[in-house]
């Protein structure tokens, strides 16, 4: 597994914008996308909205890929 370290300086970020931020999607209907056909897990839950928001003690899987999200 690979970790991605995602430092936001809001309140949460929501799950399309962090896929883009992190650099797994390059445009948002890539994220609405990937995020529709169930390939992403918030907490080890599927998670289908691209809208949930993301705060610091989430954990967001894609994949191989784990997006540790911190406060700055």
């Amino acid at each position: 597994m690979q970790q991605v370290d995602v430092k936001i300086k809001t309140e949460y970020i929501t799950l399309d914008n962090l896929l883009k931020y992190a650099g797994l999607v390059g445009t948002g209907g890539e994220a609405k996308y990937i995020i529709s056909i169930g390939e992403v897990d918030v907490d080890g839950e599927l998670e289908l909205r691209r809208g949930r928001k993301i705060r610091p003690e989430n954990v967001v899987t894609v994949g191989d890929v784990v997006i540790k999200v911190e406060a700055t």
